[in-house]
């Protein structure tokens, strides 16, 4: 296939925003040649919140929320295009990850059928109204075949980020945080825990702000250092790889249960520590790796605070973001969509074994053709 033109449509766990970007793909070069970052509508946002719980009439809540998500992700589409000048007729696909709202990987104590993950944005509407094929539904096909689902990027991560001169670490920070280890030749990685889920959720229950910019009121409080032990004794962080999670693991109600016993820490100390947690659970994660180097992207780059954080921990190592790579870390992941996008028509496989813990390399998403 020559030098093609992909759409990659990103919307993680936090709901902030779609990320849309428009990359140029051939088998040896990328080029991320526009990106737009579009809102969520607040109503959507909160219904798509409710349904990552269990609930009342939920097939239907469903699946309506997966029509109109699907709309909002074609606008974006539509939207980046026009901003960038370039006709959608000269886009071979879309890639679009879709809005996680329920994940539930194998576990030991369960049978390999239990395990599921579900995304929504309807693709057959995203491919109706932008007339571009899509390629959507990326995780699934690796849950069938025994694996995780997820973490997906650090295939891509290793296509664009990989140098066989050094130990490097890629660190996904989004809702969840992820690493990717790319050396001699050689991938592996998995979730190492939250990123800025709880940050998200504890900012937004106390200041009403659906994140905290640049880490800046955590900043201003202490992490407690009871709080934090037993913030690190959830059972998920002492699982070896391969292992993934979500916000069925970390989240507000998980939270409150262990503030039960901490009860004189402030909300602002609480934001510190949340932050101290990400930093902490990151670097643990990293701990046997010994990367050479740490390039971070994704929303959490752009948290200050966080950062520092994650660089006391992780000194002596040498820390940055991908920007220092040549990509901004704020569209890594979109790009990833799109790049997963083009493996799945050249018809080769996008997961990474070591990684998910699926029996072998497989052919990733379903395609849906545009008009």
């Amino acid at each position: 296939m020559p030098d093609d033109l992909f759409v990659g449509l990103m919307s993680g766990t936090s709901m902030d925003a779609i990320d849309a970007v428009v990359v140029r793909l051939a088998d040896a070069r990328f080029e991320l040649l526009a990106c737009h970052e579009q809102a969520i509508p607040s109503s959507l946002r909160t219904r798509i919140h409710e349904l990552s719980y269990p609930g009342e009439n939920e097939v239907t809540r469903l699946g309506v929320l997966d029509r109109e998500l699907g709309v909002c992700f074609a606008e974006a589409t539509r939207t980046l295009l026009l901003q960038a000048g370039i006709p959608a007729e000269q886009v071979t696909a879309v890639g679009s990850h879709g809005q996680t709202v329920r994940h539930h990987p194998p576990t030991a104590a369960e049978s390999v059928t239990s395990a599921f993950t579900l995304q929504i944005g309807d693709p057959n509407t995203i491919a109706e109204l932008t007339g571009i094929t899509t390629v959507a539904d990326f995780r699934r096909r690796d849950i069938a075949a025994g694996g995780e689902g997820a973490p997906l990027v650090p295939a891509f991560h290793n296509f664009l980020f990989a140098d066989p001169t050094r130990r490097r670490a890629v660190v996904n920070i989004g809702g969840i945080a992820n690493v990717s280890l790319l050396a001699e030749g050689e991938v592996s990685g998995f979730d190492t825990g939250p990123g800025n889920t709880l940050l998200d959720q504890w900012v937004y229950r106390h200041r009403g702000e659906h994140y905290d910019p640049l880490g800046a009121w955590g900043a201003e409080g202490e992490a407690d250092t009871a709080l934090l032990e037993a913030l690190t004794q959830h059972p998920y962080l002492t699982l070896p790889p391969p292992k993934s999670t979500g916000k069925e693991s970390f989240n507000l109600s998980w939270l409150d249960s262990v503030l039960e016993g901490h009860s004189e820490v402030s909300p602002q100390d609480v934001q510190a520590t949340l932050a101290e947690f990400t930093a902490a659970s990151i670097a643990d994660g990293l701990a046997d790796c010994e990367p050479d180097e740490v390039f971070v992207c994704g929303g959490g780059a752009s948290n200050t605070d966080l950062m520092r954080r994650l660089y006391r921990r992780l000194s002596p190592t040498a820390l940055g973001t991908t920007a220092e790579l040549g990509c901004d870390p704020a569209w890594v992941e979109a790009a990833a969509f799109a790049w997963l996008a083009w493996r799945t028509l050249e018809g080769l496989p996008g997961n990474v074994p070591s990684v998910t813990g699926a029996e072998g390399p497989r052919v990733l998403g379903a395609v849906y053709p545009g008009s």
